[in-house]
């Protein structure tokens, strides 16, 4: 009575990691300081709350699918500014679905988007390895093999697009890129979604650009699948990118996102939504549009994070492998042993942190490529945050 290919999912991350922890006494003496969650707890604007009162009588009525109107439009808007779109590349009736937080989307992916075979075989669904669980779980639901790519430092964390045989390209039905990278924090360049795009649409696969860290950066802004895809001239066919609220407005529980890309694609993606979505209430998507208007928030967060990466430098120095990275709010640190090292951070220092082997999957006849790190979520205030670095430093 079960799906059988749910059987091949581990256990949830943080599930492994209060399996983990829970039966383990943080250091005494010392308040707890979780890095182990990638929840941001920056300030958000005053308008969240007060969007939300003036709106507060429209949880009487059923949302759209969709998104309302004045969201789609605002997304549009902000998509346009944003990557200096022309006028028309995108519109909100046919490229955009709201969605209530992107892991929603990106699972819902899978299930619409792969066939029953492909190449007369069964269809893979490809992505990086570590990756957003959703990612795999969405391909296991839909009875697709999961192919977990390498991505190792010396590639920037991508993978080598040059090393996916013919026939895996030829079977594949999706492909999840996160771009910044969730851990590592790096970023794909013109040339390499330029490449991913045209293999997308030679192999007749789906492009998934998770871009839910856009707006969290060190220097320069994110490239954009849309940027490129406007520079190939080509339109949008076989690209769909995912863009969330929860990061760049720091509104975790505000569950806002949305999907943008190839209208034949949204097409079938709100189609299925109609079936099996849960809109936002009328609430958040008036609080949700506000918030795609508004842009002063955005950039008093970025300010912090670049501060918090500043000063991990500063505390951390070259150990651990540290790098700043180009996007994104997590440090992946290379510790050796990520598990040995989250039990002595919690018991020795207080600190809560992911090993990065719970982010990555085992591959046949390879070592866990995150069995040596731990991932860092650098979300909370700069004191907390210099706190818990100091902690680091000194116990590993």
């Amino acid at each position: 009575m079960y799906n059988t290919h749910l059987a091949r999912l581990p256990d949830y991350p943080f599930q492994r990691l209060r399996d983990l922890l829970d039966p383990l006494t943080p250091a005494p003496g010392l308040s707890e300081i979780w890095m182990s969650l990638g929840e941001p707890q920056h300030p958000y604007p005053p308008l969240v709350a007060e969007t939300m009162a003036a709106n507060a009588h429209l949880y009487g009525k059923y949302p759209p699918n969709r998104g309302s109107e004045a969201l789609r439009a605002a997304i549009v808007d902000w998509l346009g500014r944003r990557y200096r779109l022309p006028d028309g590349m995108v519109n909100a009736a046919e490229h955009v679905v709201s969605v209530s937080g992107t892991r929603e989307g990106l699972f819902m992916c899978a299930l619409i988007f792969t066939p029953d075979e492909k190449a007369g075989e069964a269809p893979l669904v490809l992505m990086p390895n570590p990756f957003y669980q959703c990612y795999a779980g969405g391909a296991l639901a839909a009875r697709a093999e999961p192919v977990y790519l390498p991505t190792p430092r010396d590639a920037n964390f991508l993978p080598d697009l040059d090393a996916i045989s013919a026939e895996t390209w030829a079977r594949t039905t999706l492909f999840y890129l996160c771009s910044p990278a969730n851990p590592q924090g790096t970023m794909a360049d013109a040339d390499y979604l330029q490449r991913i795009i045209g293999l997308a649409r030679t192999h007749d696969f789906v492009l998934i650009m998770d871009e839910c860290y856009a707006e969290i950066y060190t220097e320069e802004p994110p490239l954009g699948a849309l940027e490129v895809a406007r520079d190939m001239g080509e339109g949008l066919d076989n690209l769909l990118c995912f863009h969330s609220l929860s990061k760049r407005s720091s509104v975790p529980g505000l569950r806002a996102g949305f999907v943008v890309g190839d209208p034949a694609l949204i097409s079938r993606f709100a189609k299925m939504r109609d079936y099996g979505g849960s809109p936002a209430p009328l609430p958040i998507d008036a609080t949700a549009t506000a918030l795609w208007r508004e842009e002063r928030h955005v950039v008093d967060s970025r300010h912090l994070y670049q501060q918090k990466f500043d000063l991990a430098e500063q505390v951390l120095g070259n150990r651990f492998g540290f790098y700043k990275p180009k996007g994104g709010f997590f440090l992946w640190l290379d510790v050796g042993d990520g598990v040995g090292a989250a039990k002595r951070l919690w018991c020795d220092a207080a600190v809560r942190v992911l090993p990065g082997e719970y982010l990555t999957a085992d591959v046949a006849g390879e070592a866990n490529s995150g069995i040596p790190y731990i991932r860092l979520a650098m979300v909370h205030d700069l004191e907390t945050t210099g706190e818990a670095l100091r902690r680091i430093a000194e116990v590993l």
